[in-house]
């Protein structure tokens, strides 16, 4: 990895091996994380690989998540990889796209969103 590539984030760059985070890589995965937020309130954290904004939005929400006791369920998209999958949640939710962006989910409905430094845990656990 180059030096721009680590400050600014590289191309093949995923969330660090975090054991919070489920990928949703593909519309099956969608399915099972709405699917899921029938049990439980999930959130979706649409990241983009290339900018540096999303990546530092991304760092801070990972260090909110580690440090905090409430047990979160957080699904990562890497909106540039999986484009598609992206483009079908902001039309399914009519949630218009932004990056980065987090999405609550509850009970197959959206209940929060936001985007860039308005990016918070609060917005899951509240």
């Amino acid at each position: 990895m180059s030096f721009f590539d680590k400050i600014f984030g590289g191309k093949n760059e995923t969330p660090d091996q975090k054991t919070f985070w489920k990928k949703i890589e593909s519309e099956e995965d969608l399915a099972k994380a709405i699917e899921d937020s029938f049990q439980n309130k999930i959130a979706i954290f649409k990241h983009s690989t290339s900018c540096f904004i999303s990546r530092t939005v991304l760092k801070n929400f990972e260090k909110e998540v580690e440090n905090s006791d409430q047990p979160v369920n957080v699904y990562y998209l890497d909106l540039l990889a999986y484009r598609p999958v992206s483009n079908k949640i902001a039309s399914d939710f009519e949630i218009r796209h932004e990056s980065p962006q987090l999405i609550v989910i509850e009970n197959g409905k959206p209940v929060n969103n936001a985007s860039h430094q308005d990016i918070s845990l609060s917005q899951i656990v509240s």
